[in-house]
Formats: structure tokens, C-alpha cells, sequence
């Protein structure tokens, strides 16, 4: 009996929370990317705004994803980008990121103006720690955000993305994924070199 009465409460229960098999499960969490926090700090670091690319997306190697500009800004068509373009993914929880990241600020700080960098903050719920690590590291170039984790098995980018992570983009828009970890200016200065072509 008290079997029974139990299992008629647990699908009375049931029935008013509206509990069916036809119920969508939980959606995508939402990750602010843009908050006035994100664009003081963002301003404070001196991080340059985001700009969409003017290259045909069709005649691309880069995935068509559109990525928020982390802080604020302008949204990016990563397939619209041209190089020559160092794309590095990166997250605040990421070490080797952290070590990395103020060789690459100094790269971009001495050769920006002949090779392009764009960050991308990837699968990272921090948003604010991210940019106070981009403060820290000097960097100043543009910073994306894939908090979703979008660009994942998006040809070049490989099924697992591990970090850091570099895309050379050349200017007809081909692109070659390297794995991260540069430890100096040089190291950035040879791959480059090695996959763009582009003697500096």
C-alpha cells in the first residue's frame, strides 16, 4: 500500500511540474562578453577595438563563424579576415596562455604593423579575468570571444583545440594551425616565417 501511494505521488509530482520526454533540455549558458565592466577594462588596457575583415568569406580557408569582440566592439566573420594574420586562441585558465602571452604582445608591439594579431579567448567563463590577463601581458591587440566553444572541429581548426594555439593566415586567406608555447619574440618571428612567408 504504501508502495503504491508513493509511486501515485511521484506521477502526481510529476504531472504538475510538467515534467514530459518532449521537454528541451538546458540551453547554452550565457556568457557576458560585452558588459561595462569589460569595456573599462578593455579602455584601461588599451586593447584595440575589433574590425570586421573585407575578404570574400567564400574564397576562405577560415571557418564562417561570426565571434563577439571580447570587451565590446564590433562582431567578427572570421572567414572575412586576410593576412598576413597570427591568430591565437588562448583562456585565463590556460598556464602556458599566461607565459606566452607577453612574448606575442611584444611581437605584435614591434612587427603589428606588417603582420596582424587577433586573440581569441576560447571556451572561457572568464571574461573579466581574461582581460585583466590580457592587461597584465601588454597586449594590446584585438581581443574575440568563443565562450561556446563555436570554432571547435571548424576546418583548420582540429576536433580538440589545444592551448595555445596559433592560425597563420596568409592573404589569400589559407590558413595552417600550429600548436602555442612561444617562450620569446624570435620564436614568433620564425613561425611566421615559417608558415606566412613573411621576412621581418
Amino acid at each position: 500500500m504504501r508502495r503504491a501511494l508513493s509511486a501515485a505521488l511521484v506521477a502526481a509530482l510529476l504531472a504538475l511540474s510538467g515534467c514530459t520526454d518532449d521537454v528541451p533540455g538546458p540551453g547554452r549558458a550565457q556568457i557576458d562578453v560585452d558588459t561595462p565592466q569589460l569595456r573599462q577594462l578593455r579602455a584601461d588596457a588599451g586593447i584595440e577595438a575589433c574590425a570586421p575583415g573585407d575578404g570574400d568569406p567564400a574564397a576562405s580557408e577560415l571557418p564562417d563563424v561570426t565571434l563577439p569582440c571580447l570587451g565590446g566592439g564590433d562582431d567578427v566573420d572570421l572567414a572575412s579576415l586576410r593576412g598576413p594574420l597570427v591568430i591565437n586562441v588562448w583562456a585565463a585558465w590556460c598556464q602556458p596562455c599566461a607565459r606566452e602571452m607577453p612574448a606575442l604582445a611584444k611581437f605584435y608591439d614591434r612587427y603589428g604593423d606588417q603582420v596582424s594579431v587577433i586573440g581569441i579567448d576560447y571556451q572561457d567563463p572568464q571574461t573579466g579575468p581574461a582581460l585583466e590577463l590580457a592587461q597584465r601581458s601588454g597586449v594590446t591587440y584585438p581581443l574575440l570571444a568563443d565562450p561556446q566553444g563555436d570554432l571547435q572541429a571548424q576546418e583548420p581548426f582540429p576536433l580538440k583545440i589545444l592551448m595555445p594555439s596559433f592560425l597563420f593566415v596568409d592573404e589569400q586567406g589559407a590558413a595552417t594551425y600550429t600548436q602555442g608555447g612561444i617562450d620569446s619574440v624570435d620564436e614568433m618571428v620564425d613561425l611566421v616565417e615559417e608558415h606566412l612567408g613573411v621576412t621581418l
